[in-house]
């Protein structure tokens, strides 16, 4: 028996609720559906979701970041984020330059058109944002968000 069909049986015997790893599983699995939705609705504009926040921190803070800025505002390690760079400084996104403060150090500040790319990169996430919420019923809306709360908290 599979473990859905166990999951499934498990739900049959009069459970008022999902059985803890069947919810736990939709759960992520609307996550990933979500996170797919918005990376399609960005791919049109050549970025992903983590490039548009890197450029999304660079617009934010108005001047050039170090690396390590960025590695700590997306969570990742500071690899993650030299080929992330890398691949914004091909596109001509994003250049690099050295500190003036700290010779060890690099700073990537946006190019003209990485604060366009930005621009529309936000455009385009907003809207599919919009899409996702606007299949919600407002009581689904006013119930998600409770329990998306509830499980950060």
């Amino acid at each position: 028996m599979s473990h859905n069909e166990v999951v499934l049986k498990r739900g049959r015997k009069g459970a008022r609720r999902p059985a803890a790893d069947a919810l736990v599983f939709a759960f992520l699995s609307a996550a990933d559906a979500v996170e797919a939705r918005l990376e399609a609705a960005l791919s049109p504009t050549g970025l992903s979701l983590a490039k548009l926040a890197v450029l999304h921190f660079l617009a934010d803070a108005k001047e050039a970041l170090p690396l390590s800025d960025l590695a700590a505002r997306q969570h990742c390690v500071r690899s993650n984020i030299t080929q992330l760079v890398d691949r914004l400084e091909k596109d001509g996104l994003v250049r690099r330059r050295p500190d003036p403060e700290d010779r060890r150090s690099v700073l990537a500040e946006l190019t003209p058109a990485g604060q366009q790319a930005h621009a529309k990169g936000v455009r385009a996430l907003a809207e599919a944002q919009r899409a996702i919420v606007k299949a919600l019923k407002a009581g689904e809306t006013a119930s998600l968000q409770n329990a998306l709360s509830a499980l950060t908290s």
